[in-house]
């Protein structure tokens, strides 16, 4: 099989040249600056394109390389990403499945998972789909064989002009990246309750996230320290919920956790159906002998 992936990102391309390599060749496309961080993931070529990409002129130049020649076109679910699929299935008049965190391929057919109704449900769809749309962050990546061979394109004029940026205010951590991560919810009552939690985050050297309601309702925490299904996507080595009651959305975006620890009151809090570990009690008396115990 023959696979075109294009990703604006090093680590969503590095994620998805992983999943597709053992099923076939994989050739790439991605924006300038790229290529370096991830020309040793089984990519057979790799295309940089230089310049200001916008959705029309990065669609021309995927449309100039015969898609018609690739079993799948996988374009990793950016902001770019999702309009470039949006052109270029319509221009080959072929159907694109998308927001997909995983799939597989049987005898002719493209399998693939994506959360249905709002994250309450997981739907497998089997499809004759040559075009996919990946969620970020979905696949892992692990080094394989060089890139034999990487070619830079001008890309061309756009029909869209860029007149302002405005930049959100950022907080100077990416919780995606960490291995331990602590996320508080609406049971910890107060904003001021986030320094009772601190000791437990700064002894597991771990980073503070939060649910929907903290970061976005109450606006306790950062919206970059969003855990959910409108937040970020996760998959620490360990995930303690603390005063989470587990909804799907929340539990959409740390589905990817290797352990879960689940503190909650309410012994019938859904996330219970979800942990590792969990304790039925008041998290402010049980993180403190938790940061005790893990301290020695």
């Amino acid at each position: 099989m023959k696979f075109l992936i294009f990703a604006d990102d090093a680590k969503s391309l590095a994620g998805l040249a992983t999943k597709l390599r053992d099923n076939g060749e994989v050739s790439a496309v991605t924006l300038e600056g790229q290529p370096k961080q991830c020309s040793n993931y089984g990519i057979k070529s790799l295309v940089e394109l230089k310049g200001k990409a916008f959705p029309d002129n990065v669609s021309h130049v995927l449309l100039s390389m015969d898609l018609n020649s690739y079993d799948l076109i996988v374009i990793s679910s950016s902001p770019l990403g999702r309009e470039v699929a949006g052109i270029v299935s319509a221009k080959l008049d072929s159907p694109a499945m998308t927001e997909v965190f995983d799939f597989t391929f049987s005898p002719g057919k493209l399998v693939t998972k994506r959360f249905f109704f709002g994250g309450k449900t997981i739907m497998e769809e089997e499809s004759d789909s040559k075009i996919v749309t990946v969620t970020p962050g979905s696949f892992d990546s692990n080094n394989g064989e060089n890139t034999d061979k990487i070619e830079s394109v001008e890309l061309p004029g756009s029909k869209i002009s860029l007149m302002e940026i405005k930049e959100k205010e950022k907080s100077s951590t990416n919780i995606e990246n960490a291995n331990i991560i602590v996320s508080v919810g609406r049971g910890i009552g107060k904003k001021e309750a986030i320094e009772s939690i601190m000791p437990l985050v700064d002894v597991t050297h771990g980073e503070l996230a939060g649910s929907r309601p903290v970061c976005l309702d109450y606006k306790w925490l950062s919206e970059e320290r969003q855990v959910g299904l409108s937040g970020k996507k996760v998959k620490p080595k360990v995930y303690i919920a603390l005063g989470i009651s587990g909804q799907i959305q929340h539990i959409a975006g740390m589905r990817g956790a290797k352990v879960v620890v689940a503190i909650n009151k309410d012994r019938d809090a859904p996330i219970f159906q979800e942990c590792d570990y969990g304790i039925v009690g008041d998290l402010f008396q049980i993180v403190p002998k938790l940061v005790e115990a893990l301290k020695k």
